[in-house]
């Protein structure tokens, strides 16, 4: 339509100044390679787009603080145990022995304050929630509401046979990224020190006998608990390690010197 226009327009102009073809009118088009040039010759149109090459920069000014719900930092791995250099059950608690390719860790960050010093460096403090799942591998059932961590062994042969707990974590990531590549892609590297306070526990059995089985209670678990972690990306995927140096179970409720970390994949950077 616009080409139209400009041709109707062009066709008055021209019938407006046949009395004076030695004068020449050019008109332009603001923001577009739209022009019309109108002579002796003739009249001449061009019709075209603005130059979409051309990118305006959007200034950002340093420091610069941000506070917004997020869902990042999504991980999904194995969870490990051990006393010291040891990986098997404590002793006293051959119970907790575990399925190593099934006791895993899942965990999210769903809150983010954080200040961004230039492009490449962010501090950034944030809430999420934390679940490690331990499958046990004998036939037993780990009490609830009791002084310190018990089991008592089953008949029952179970399908499954899971011990787990949830924490909401509260880490203190400090970031490094690089610039973007020509594919819009970044490596980053976010690490920092963790918190976390124990919101439940909760065993899972499945078997042929009694169906499935929840119970819910905090079992002798840390209440608090405190680490590091560090995460390693390309884009929006990459690895991540957390460990936490207090003990899983609660002092003098379970193993002493038994610890956990988690490591696998993580996104969302």
């Amino acid at each position: 339509m616009k080409r139209i226009y400009l041709f109707v327009i062009a066709l008055l102009i021209a019938s407006t100044t046949q009395a004076q073809e030695q004068d020449t009118l050019k008109i332009l088009k603001k923001g577009t390679k739209t022009s019309m040039i109108i002579d002796s010759s003739g009249v001449s149109i061009t019709v075209g787009k603005a130059d979409s090459s051309k990118k305006v920069k959007k200034i950002v000014k340093y420091p610069h603080a941000t506070f917004a719900s997020t869902f990042e930092h999504f991980d999904i791995g194995l969870g490990k145990y051990h006393t010291g250099s040891d990986y098997s059950a404590p002793t006293g608690y051959a119970f907790l022995e575990n399925r190593a390719w099934k006791t895993s860790n899942i965990g999210f960050d769903l809150l983010q304050f954080g200040v961004r010093f230039n492009p490449n460096f962010k501090v950034m403090l944030e809430a999420g929630i934390d679940w490690n799942l331990i499958r046990l591998v004998q036939n037993v059932t780990v009490l609830p509401d009791k002084p310190t961590l018990k089991a008592q062994t089953d008949a029952i042969v179970y399908d499954k046979n899971r011990l787990s707990n949830k924490y909401l974590r509260i880490p203190l990531y400090f970031e490094y990224r690089t610039p973007q590549g020509e594919k819009g892609k970044r490596f980053s590297i976010v690490g920092g020190p963790e918190i976390g306070f124990l919101l439940g526990g909760k065993t899972k059995q499945i078997s042929g006998e009694k169906g499935k089985v929840k119970v819910k209670d905090d079992f002798n678990f840390e209440p608090f608990r405190y680490g590091a972690n560090i995460r390693v990306g390309y884009g929006g995927a990459g690895l991540f390690f957390k460990y936490y140096m207090n003990d899983v179970f609660a002092k003098n409720q379970g193993p002493a010197d038994y610890k956990n970390l988690n490591f696998g994949l993580t996104f969302g950077f």
